[in-house]
């Protein structure tokens, strides 16, 4: 994580999501502090990945606000957005990983160093001069951690890091985010795998037709919840 003043609080106020006449977010007031590992869950269509593409600035709300503690430039240089389907670029594995500091201008030398320690923080050293095309899907998705973690961001956005992998890999991928939130990088990810949000989340944003329904402590949030749609939604009932 940065060693520079943090980037948070961040503050959502307002926040009006729509597109093609639909409604996707709706008045969305929500507050994240820096520590502290949140997961964001809800049915599919709730709003899970527009939030975190409006909170990261992949997309503009058609009205509200997102703020940070420091000026958007700022704050945008210092975060990392891994997708669920990750980017691979036509170039090694160790270049796919050492290419965000190639962009800010390191120098390739000092930019494939650091890429190295990421490739084998993640498990894929044997893997490092092989086409990154070549990987599988878990192999995949390290990668596009190890590319989000290299500049130590104050913030990872992830968007279902884990959905179609095996068990080893998501317990694999899990380790790798669960290690990074612990040394100082905040984590804010969506899941629909109850299990995985139970495992990693510190405080869970619950959210069903475009509107938060909870935001609470994941202990309180998993053992007693209070919306009708949350509980429906832990029971494993399809939530409308």
């Amino acid at each position: 994580m940065s060693q520079q003043s943090t980037i948070f609080p961040l503050k959502v106020s307002d926040l009006t999501v729509r597109k093609r006449g639909k409604t996707i977010l709706s008045k969305i007031n929500l507050t994240l502090n820096q520590s502290g590992f949140t997961v964001v869950m809800g049915p599919n269509g709730s709003g899970k990945t527009t939030l975190l593409r409006v909170m990261h600035g992949l997309e503009r709300p058609r009205q509200g606000s997102v703020e940070w503690s420091v000026s958007t430039e700022d704050a945008r240089s210092r975060q990392a957005f891994v997708f669920q389907t990750p980017v691979m670029m036509r170039r090694s594995v160790l270049d796919n990983v050492a290419y965000p500091l190639i962009l800010r201008k390191q120098s390739r030398a000092q930019a494939r160093q650091s890429a190295r320690h990421w490739v084998e923080t993640v498990g894929l050293a044997d893997n490092l001069n092989l086409d990154a095309k070549m990987l599988s899907g878990g192999e995949r998705q390290k990668l596009a951690i190890a590319r989000g973690l290299i500049e130590s961001p104050d913030v990872l956005f992830l968007d279902e890091p884990t959905t179609n992998l095996d068990g080893r890999s998501i317990r694999e991928i899990e380790a790798i985010i669960a290690a990074a939130n612990s040394e100082g990088t905040k984590v804010i990810m969506t899941t629909h795998d109850i299990g995985q949000a139970k495992r990693l989340a510190s405080e869970v944003v619950f959210l069903n037709r475009g509107e938060i329904c909870e935001h609470r402590p994941a202990a309180d949030f998993f053992d007693r919840p209070e919306s009708p749609a949350a509980k429906a939604y832990l029971r494993g009932d399809i939530v409308e």
